[in-house]
Formats: C-alpha cells, structure tokens, sequence
C-alpha cells in the first residue's frame, strides 16, 4: 500500500523536472501553467488548459477531451469571470488552493483555502475529474478538492448528480448561455428533495422537465433508462447522499450526457470513432407531452390519443369550455365529491410516470396492501403506490392533494392507484363485465376465422422476402433486394453501439457498410416500438415504388425469425434536425443553403402529392424526417405512417391518429381529417424552425404561453394591428 501511495508522488516528482507541461498530469504547490501550455490525464484521455468558445475572444480555463478533434470542453473553471487576454495562469498559492489570476485583472477565481495541507497536488485523472489532494497528509488519497463537484453543463461517466448531504453540497448541471458562452443559462437539472426524490430540469426557476421519481429499475418518466448494452445507471438515496449517476459497460465507448440551452434539452451524446462525430443517443424532453404540467391537475397526457391531454378516469374538465379550447392549465377535479369513507375505491392505471413528489411521503417498509389502507385512511390522500418496483414491489408512497405532472409510457412506467368515489367504481365494473363478455365473443369468432384462413393458406408462398416472409406478394412484385441477418449483422459489426446513428420511434438505426463497399443505414424495428409489422410493410410498399432526388432510397428490407429491418442509401449529413436546432451547425449552413434544402423538401412533397403514380400522404414530415446527403440535398425518410390515394381523392378521416404532435394539422389531431393539405401544414411547421432555429414542442416565450406558431400568430396579429394592416 505504501508503494502505491508513492506512484503520484513520483510522477509529479517527473512532471515538474521536465521543460514542457503540455504532457504531464499534475502540479505541485507554487507551480504554474501559463495560457498555451495544458495539464493531460496520465492516459492522454482529457486535457486542461485554456481556451475561446466559438466566435468569442475571452479565456477560461477548462477541461476537454484530448484526442477528439472537434473541442469538446466538459467543464469550466471561471464560467462568470472570463479573462479578457492570454495572461491567463493557474497555480496552487501558499493556503493550498487552486487559483486562477491574469496578470491584468488579478485573482478571477479559485478554490476554498486549505492552510492544513502539507503538499498539496492538483492531478487530472483519466476520467475528467481534476482534483486537488495533500499527498503527505494521513488521508492522501481522500480529496481536498474535486471538479465533479462542481460540474458545469455536463455529467461525465461516475460523476454523481445530486447531494451530499452532510456537507450541504449540492451538485447541478446548468447550461451555458449559448456556444460563445459558458456562464450558466436558463436550463439547469437537479435531484430535488423531498420525501420521494426526484430528477428536474428546471428553466430558470419554472420546472420545465420532470423524469419523475427513482423506481428502483430507473426513473418512472424516463423510459430510456431501460436495461441496455451501453450504460449502467444508479440512484443512492441514504441518510448522507441522494444522487444519480451512471457508468460504461464497455470502457472503450466516450459518453457524455450535455444539458444544452439553445436546444431547450437534455442530451446524451456517444462518440462514433468511424465517424469521427458525436451521436446523439437520447435527449429529453422527447415531445410535447414531456412539458411539466401540461395536463393541469388530475390530467395525463397520451401522446398517441388526440387530444394528447385526458381527465384521469373519476374526473371531469375543472372548465370545460378552457378544455374544449384546447387549454388544459386548469385542469380535472373530481366527477363526484369524495365522502373520505371506507367505501371510496382505488383504480389502478399502468404505464404512467409517476406525479410530482413534492407532496408525497413515504415509508420503505411498508407493503402495498398496508400502503392502500394508509392512503384510505387519509381523506387528503388522493393516490398511492410502491416506491420500489424490484421484483414483487416494496415501499409505500402516498399522494396528497393534486397530482401534477402525469403521462402515459408506452413501454415503461409504473402502476397508480388513484381514488374516486365508490359509485362511480360500480358503474365501471358493469361496464368492464359487459366489455369482457363482448370480447370473449370476438375472441373465440377470431379463433374460428383463424383456422379457416390458416388452412386456406397452407400451400401459398410466404411474402415479401427474407426466411420468414409475409403475405404481401412474391419477391418479384416489388424489385428490391433482400438481405439475410448475417448479411446485415456483418454490414454493422453486429448492430455495433460505435456505428449507431440515433433512434426514433420505428427503432434504432445503424450506419453499415456492404462487401461491395456501399454505404447503408439499417432501420432496425424495436420489439417495444410504437409502430408494427403493418407500418413495416407499409414503407417497403410505399418507397420502394418512389424515385425522386429528394426522397431517401430503399436499397432493400430483411425479415428473418423476430428481426424487420429496412436498409436505405446512407446519408452523411444525418437528419435536418441536427442542423436546424445547433446554433454552432446553423451557421455553417447559411441562408442559402437552407432555401435550397427548403426547395428540395417542397420539390419531394410535390412528387408525393402531384407527380407520383399514387397521391402520397406523407403524415409525420417533421426535421428529422428529412435527410441530408453528403451533399447536403434533403431527403424525405420515414413512410411508415404515409396513407396512398387514387384519381382525385385528397384525403380520408381516421380515428387512429399518428404522427408528431406540434406538426399536425388542427383538423388531423381534433378530428382524425387529414389530406394533402395536413402535410403542407406541417411544412409550414418546418419552415419556422427553419427560420427561427426554434423547435415548435420545445419552443417558450418569456412573456407569453405560446408554442413557436402561436407566437408567429401572435407576431403577426400584433404588426397588423399596429401597422391597420387588414
């Protein structure tokens, strides 16, 4: 033990005996480093010195990684206190801090004194933590000091968001201002404290994000989270620390996870060495159903439903006229007033993230049987539910007053049981006994029908291609290639995390490359994707038919055993999104250019509606349903939702509504009407985030409650009215 307490010690021994500091690791006390030189990690891993964000001319002194070409700085020491010139130094002084001084202005920042510390080391590590430590204090491996304690906009692998409850530390990201500007902006994120803990993401000092509560698998609002090949996360909650953090399964992947203000979001980043390019792996919020408090109280929001916000069941609209108005900010109230008697009932609803805790207690021990008769026995308790769902479920939570904040996961959540009047309770399981009767008669007549069709097509062929082919036609019929999994699995070094490009609702997609050296992106269908087989088919049918410059090319599909896979020509630039939405990527861009990527979306669209065999009906055109070739000439993608129609019919009216809310027309998303027009609707929605770089689910006014075509309107009535314009 004591050989390896020596090991520092020597190497800061070597690092203060050499010329150059750019390739040493730490510094001994009254030693300095002068803008232009750097501290690296032993391991060449991160890098320390000082540096200018984008355009701006000011100095700080921060942290990157050291081999990844384009300057990725995951901290900042003098956010608030730029230097104005290059006379920028960073030393240990005579009290054991850490200190930051120009030779114009002084002292700009530093670290607490540390008088006690016989020799004190500043050290940065392979894993970005730059620490300061006494090396021949009694503790020399505990740390004086650390930055990740004091993170800037981004949560580096074993970091930990949250707090130390001893010390009163707590650790928050928050964003920079924008790309020129490291000091804090709007965004910031947090564990916040309450009986029941939970992750937010606040916008100055309006909650804006809600993961919801650690469920003991992740948090119930943040289905991304789900067990994967990439990360491991952790939730610690105890008498002195409640944090989140997470680490790498395979120590070979760069992660960071980046809170960024000119996107209004939460982003996890994965570099793909092939690409020389950070990927985006998952952001939140992820639509517009992930805005805090949407639904008002006793609201849930359902992103697939229109509307997207709904009384929970044993509630009615507080103002039904706002609610019919599509303005949802006040909320449900009860259908019946509670007699708070025994004989109030609990419904269960699955799938939901839990609501706010900042009103909710909590006991660890208890089941969900006693939890239940807790709740009963408080008329304010209004829900209740296990605060660990591990196995058969442990903990008790209890719900007081409104619930705030609730939404509907499709493939993750938790179960609620919320409280509503008895009566209303016995209504309901007539209803549930007459529904299950209809429905074991529609069963057991599908059964009947089932085996008839199954020997009818006993002796017919499979369908459209691989070893497990459906029912749509031959091979022949559609003139498109088929791929085995081998093929496909060789093409993407086996669904490899480095040569994932990003993931939307159909599933993950993957860039490969064939044997005959072509390019290609793997449209990988998830298991607990949103959309199935029929959406499937209904692309390969759709766009294998299509030619046109602006609409992304089918090279061929795979089905075999569970897998459905469409392989599309590869687009270098990505989707639109990833340009649209960067402030940093905006402008290598210009105007010019996205009139000509504006041009070619509408050219792709008039194919569809116009010129094609078939009037296509795209119904989810949205940025990142455009991609960018390595020219940057735009390509409409993504057909699975797209509706086909012949002659003169311009549209239909459907009760299933799909597609993206904030891009759908108000006709579509009310009433299920949709047309060629829907779709001109939700070019005009692009064209704004065009212009103004804002996302329409995302976009906030200061001032105003306006979604970005609300404020456009807004703008528009207001010069008008100025200006007598009719």
């Amino acid at each position: 033990m004591d050989v390896l307490w020596l090991i520092p010690c020597y190497a800061c021994l070597l690092c203060s005996m050499g010329r150059t500091r750019a390739m040493s690791h730490c510094i001994r006390q009254s030693q300095s480093i002068s803008d232009g030189e750097s501290l690296v990690s032993e391991g060449g891993t991160f890098e320390l010195g000082f540096f200018s964000p984008g355009s701006s001319t000011d100095r700080y002194l921060g942290i990157w990684y050291k081999n990844i070409p384009v300057r990725t700085v995951v901290w900042v020491a003098n956010r608030k206190t730029p230097i104005k010139d290059r006379t920028g130094v960073f030393t240990i002084n005579s009290t054991g801090s850490f200190v930051v001084t120009s030779r114009t202005d002084g002292d700009i920042w530093s670290t607490n004194p540390f008088k006690d510390a016989e020799a004190p080391a500043l050290q940065l590590l392979d894993s970005g933590n730059l620490i300061l430590r006494d090396e021949k204090g009694s503790n020399s491996d505990v740390y004086l000091w650390q930055s990740f304690d004091y993170p800037s906009d981004t949560l580096l692998p074993g970091m930990k968001l949250g707090w130390d409850l001893r010390s009163g530390l707590n650790r928050r990201l928050s964003s920079w201002r924008n790309s020129d500007d490291p000091s804090p902006g709007e965004l910031s994120t947090g564990i916040e404290l309450h009986e029941y803990p939970q992750a937010v993401i606040r916008k100055g000092s309006r909650k804006y994000f809600r993961g919801g509560p650690w469920t003991g698998e992740g948090f119930s609002g943040a289905p991304e989270l789900r067990v994967n090949p990439v990360f491991n996360y952790s939730f610690i909650s105890n008498k002195d620390e409640v944090y989140y953090t997470y680490q790498l399964k395979n120590k070979s992947v760069i992660s960071r996870l980046v809170l960024n203000d000119t996107s209004s979001s939460r982003q996890r980043y994965v570099w793909v060495e092939a690409d020389r390019a950070w990927r985006l792996y998952a952001s939140v919020p992820r639509d517009y159903c992930d805005t805090y408090g949407l639904c008002g109280a006793n609201g849930v929001c359902v992103i697939s439903d229109s509307p997207i916000c709904q009384c929970l069941e044993g509630f009615k609209p507080k103002s039904p006229e706002s609610w019919n108005s599509v303005d949802w900010s006040q909320g449900c109230i009860p259908s019946k007033p509670l007699s708070c008697q025994s004989k109030d009932v609990f419904v269960k609803f699955s799938h939901l993230k839990l609501p706010d805790t900042a009103n909710s207690r909590v006991n660890g021990t208890m089941n969900i049987k006693d939890c239940r008769e807790a709740c009963l026995k408080n008329c304010s308790c209004m829900a209740y539910s296990n605060s660990n769902i591990r196995g058969q479920g442990i903990g008790c939570v209890l719900w007081f007053g409104d619930l705030i904040d609730i939404r509907q996961i499709s493939n993750g959540g938790q179960d609620l049981y919320i409280r509503i009047e008895a009566s209303g309770q016995a209504k309901r399981r007539v209803i549930k006994a007459v529904l299950i009767t209809l429905i074991t008669v529609a069963l057991l007549s599908g059964l009947v029908f089932l085996c008839y069709y199954l020997s009818r097509r006993k002796k017919k062929d499979k369908g459209i291609g691989g070893q497990d082919c459906t029912s749509e036609g031959p091979k022949v019929e559609l003139e498109l290639p088929f791929f085995d999994l081998a093929t496909v699995a060789h093409a993407t070094d086996n669904f490899s995390v480095n040569n994932k490009l990003g993931e939307g609702g159909f599933g993950p997609v993957y860039k490969g490359t064939l044997e005959d050296g072509q390019e290609i992106a793997v449209k990988r269908l998830s298991k607990s994707s949103g959309q199935g087989l029929s959406e499937f088919k209904n692309e390969v049918k759709l766009i294998a038919k299509l030619q046109h410059r602006n609409l992304v090319k089918l090279v061929g599909s795979c089905i075999d055993d569970e897998e459905k896979m469409l392989i599309y020509e590869y687009m270098a630039n990505g989707s639109l999104d990833s340009f649209v939405f960067d402030q940093t990527r905006r402008k290598q861009l210009g105007w010019s250019k996205f009139f000509q990527i504006i041009d070619g979306i509408a050219r792709g669209l008039l194919y569809l509606h116009q010129d094609s065999r078939l009037r296509i009906i795209h119904r989810d055109l949205k940025a990142s349903n455009v991609l960018l070739d390595a020219e940057l000439n735009p390509k409409i993608s993504d057909f699975g939702l797209a509706r086909t129609f012949q002659g003169d019919q311009c549209g239909d009216n459907t009760k299933r509504i799909v597609g993206t809310f904030g891009y759908m027309a108000p006709e579509y998303a009310l009433y299920g009407l949709f047309s060629v027009k829907s779709d001109v609707f939700s070019f005009g929605v692009l064209l704004l985030e065009i212009v103004s770089g804002q996302k329409n689910g995302c976009f906030h006014h200061p001032h105003q409650h306006h979604n970005l075509i609300g404020y456009v309107r807004f703008e528009e009535v207001s010069v008008s009215s100025c200006l007598n314009i009719s």
